[in-house]
Order: C-alpha cells, then structure tokens, then sequence
C-alpha cells in the first residue's frame, strides 16, 4: 500500500545492502504475524491497558477487510476484539491508521480514517472486552466544516476531554483541530490554512500532546511559510491554547536544501528537560529525514540526519514519534534503510547520539509507522506496517535491558482526583505514594491498582512498594 509521501522502500536498491549497527544486550522478538484474518497492515503502535495487554488497530485486513482491533499479550498470544465495517455502509467505521488510548474510565479510544455515516471516518470508544460505540461520524453532509478522514489518534487532556486532528476538511478544506467529550460531543476548534498559501500549516497527521501549562502543541505534514515543498509548505510545528489561538513556532524548510527537515508526519515528545522532540520524514542533507528538537519558545536544532552513511544503515524515513524511555534517551523507528532496508528501531540522546538498535529483515516484519511504547516490564513494543510471515505485518517487542516501572492514568490531577496505576506484579503491593504522601489503594489485579491522590500530595514520582520492590512511575505525577 501506498501512503501520503512514503518513497519507494529501499529494499529494492542495492543501496541497502549494508551494515548495521546493533547492541549485543538485547533481545528482538516477532511476537505476531498477522495473518489478513486476524487484521493487516497495522499502521500505529500500540497501547497498554490496565488488564496488562496491549490493544492496535489495523488499516486492512479482519473479516471484512477493512480494518480490525486487536489485542495481544506480552507472551504474543493475540484475539481479534472487533472487525470494522460490521455494520451496512461501514456506519461503525473503517481503516483504522490511528492507535487507541485508555481514558481514565477505562475505556478506549480512537479514530478511523473512514466508515462513519458519511464515509469520512469517525472517533469511536471500545471497551477492552470489545463493545465498540461510533460517538462521532466526520463530514456533515453540508460542507466538511467540522473535519474530514482523522489520520492521528486522541489524546486525553487534562480537563478530562479527547482532543485530535483531521487530516482533511474544516472550513478551509486542511483539516482541523477538534476536542470531543467521552459520550461524543465534539467542537471543531481551529480550522487550518486560514489565508493563502496556509502559513499556519496543513493537514496535521499526528498525535496532539498537552503541557503542563495546558497549551497543546502538534505538528503538520504540510503548510507553512516554505513554498520548496510547492504551493502548501513543507510543515510546521504549532501551539494552540485550546480556546481557538494558535502560533506557528516553525515553519520547515525556509532554506535552501531543507537542513531541518521537510513534512513530519508523527507528533511531537515533551521531554523531562522541558522541550519538544520530533522527526520529519525528509529533509536533511541526503533527504532521508532528520530528528529535531525544539523549544517552547520555537527554536529548533536539528540533531540528527539519517541516512548519514552509505547505504543508510542507520535506517530513513522516520514516520514514528519518538519516546522518551525510563533511562532518558529518545527511541524511535524508521520505515525503511538498515541493513536490509525494510527499516530499523534507534535509540538517540539528547544531545544527538543515534544507535541502530535492530534493522528488520522483512521477516521479522518492515516498515515501523507507529510510535514505539514502552511497557511496564521495562520492554519495548511495537508494529510493523507490513511483511512478516504472511506480509501483513507484524507485533514486535524489543528488550534492551530497561527494568520495570509503574504508569499513572492520568498523569496529573487535583487532590481527591481517581488515579489508576498500570504496572506488572502489584499483586501484594503495601504501599502507594504520591512523592512521599501515603495515599490508599485497592489493587485490583497483577496488572492494576486503583487510588487517588492524597491531601497535601505535592509533584514528583509515584511509588508503588511490591513484595519484589519498590516501583517508580515512568514520569513524575503532576498535582494541579
């Protein structure tokens, strides 16, 4: 399959026949080969649930090949939890490119690119036992206005509402930003290209993230105040208030060359350093993609270029965010270069340091297009867009070593506020702490325990006392 900007796979040049780089103290596992029945063409990565497993969508594929979700254990054993396009005219929605998140109540939530009562896509909610609920079809029959055909997936914002993106639509026809509450009411919030030549960008393809000063920041594939990309820019990286303001912070590819990188596809990583990092999938001295940081003042350095040796061992075409793991460096995924050119998994630091982690060699699966998770057990996850045994792609999971931590659900919140803790092995835990202030917990499960955040709770680390340890959350909570 074909998608917006993806250049041929360098899997067909013999450019790509070359080394690697790999880590001895690591461990690559297939977990899953999807089979086309089971699902196809998993183009975002994955989401860990408070029962422990790990739940994707899929753009092809399922039992009537238009997308599935899915879930799957850290062991790889893997149940189809719904097949879309169940309903006539796929009214529950189709072709799934975003991932799903958990909200707070437990249930999950994301977007297809179509399906929907007006074949334009949709936001829907699925429980983890699979009862899926369509509560919003994109598209009105009018005019598009309140946005077209969501590539990215949601956010949970602070305030308790989902937040996304349309690729297409809005009054101008670039898509649009829209907040949508957990039973379907959904406000579109900006519309972008507001005037000509769309130097506030368009068509934003990735995940929004919040800050703590609940200013939402994001990138667009497109627009900008660039014209070498042709009439609609090379991209831009913007904050938006929420109240309908937003700045552009950088426009891609405003000199010649585009030494910072042209058209980023995924969203950005607020890192515990407090600025951005992100990837764009060209640009760069060879035009294979670049990795970037940026401030939340708008100045941005690139810090690295891919493809920076023959034959791109170390992988190009970055389409997949980046994460910040419990160690503090940066990982990510190319969709294609490496040693056999179906693309790579990398870990870079801060301060620009790349490693090539692992290269796929199409049986393992190629083309990595979602953002990498990592569990609780310390492990990475993720999805390939295509190959593997059957060619549809495949769920991999990647150990370099990393122990385990416990997640919060949110990850802030007032006094008082309802906090589920996502972790492994919470079975007998004796202590929940919100930066030293004892809270009480009930555990629900190996997998999850309930609390809230106790009176006098200040921000900082949450820790959870288990018979094997004592667990730290992966980012500090933060009382508001």
């Amino acid at each position: 399959m074909t998608l917006k900007f993806r250049k041929t796979t360098c899997a067909a040049l013999a450019l790509c026949a070359a080394r690697a780089i790999t880590l001895p103290a690591q461990t690559f596992s297939t977990l899953q080969s999807l089979n086309n029945t089971d699902g196809a063409y998993p183009f975002a990565g994955l989401v860990q649930a408070t029962n422990g497993a790990f739940y994707g969508a899929t753009y092809g594929g399922g039992a009537n090949l238009q997308g599935a979700i899915f879930k799957i254990t850290a062991g790889g054993s893997l149940t189809t939890v719904y097949n879309f396009c169940s309903q006539t005219n796929c009214t529950d929605g189709a072709l799934a490119r975003a991932g799903l998140i958990q909200h707070s109540n437990g249930n999950l939530y994301g977007t297809t690119e179509g399906g929907g009562a007006n074949s334009r896509g949709t936001v829907y909610k699925i429980t983890p036992a699979g009862a899926l609920t369509v509560l919003y079809s994109f598209c009105n029959p009018t005019s598009c206005a309140d946005g077209s055909q969501p590539f990215a997936g949601l956010l949970q914002a602070t305030n308790g509402n989902l937040y996304g993106t349309s690729e297409s639509g809005g009054k101008y026809g670039f898509g649009t930003i829209f907040t949508i509450t957990p039973a379907g009411a959904l406000t579109t919030l900006y519309s972008f290209c507001a005037t000509t030549g769309c130097p506030d960008g368009a068509s934003p393809t990735g995940v929004l993230i919040q800050a703590g000063n609940g200013v939402f920041y994001g990138t667009t594939q497109s627009g900008g105040k660039s014209t070498s990309c042709g009439a609609y820019g090379c991209g831009t990286v913007f904050k938006f208030s929420g109240g309908g303001a937003l700045t552009t912070l950088h426009s891609f590819c405003t000199k010649s060359g585009c030494p910072d990188g042209q058209n980023p596809a995924a969203g950005l990583l607020l890192a515990s350093n407090g600025n951005f990092y992100g990837t764009t999938m060209f640009g760069g001295p060879s035009n294979n993609g670049t990795i970037f940081e940026i401030t939340p003042g708008g100045k941005l350095t690139t810090l690295y270029n891919f493809c920076s040796q023959n034959g791109c061992p170390d992988g190009q075409d970055p389409f997949a965010g980046l994460i910040q793991a419990t160690d503090g460096n940066l990982y990510g995924a190319t969709a294609t270069g490496g040693a056999q050119g179906y693309g790579t998994i990398f870990e870079i630091t801060t301060s620009g340091v790349l490693t090539t982690l692992h290269s796929f060699v199409n049986t393992d699966g190629g083309g990595p297009d979602g953002t990498l998770v990592q569990a609780t057990n310390g492990a990475f996850y993720g999805t390939t867009f295509g190959d593997g045994a059957f060619g549809y792609g495949t769920v991999f999971s990647l150990s370099v070593g990393l122990g385990p931590f416990v997640e919060t659900l949110p990850t802030s919140g007032k006094a008082g506020a309802a906090v589920k803790i996502l972790g492994t092995g919470l079975a007998g835990a004796t202590s929940v702490t919100f930066n030293g202030t004892a809270a009480v917990f009930k555990v629900v499960s190996s997998s999850e325990i309930t609390t809230s955040v106790p009176a006098g709770a200040t921000t900082g680390p949450v820790k959870v006392t288990t018979p094997r340890g004592t667990l730290s959350s992966n980012v500090p909570f933060q009382v508001r």
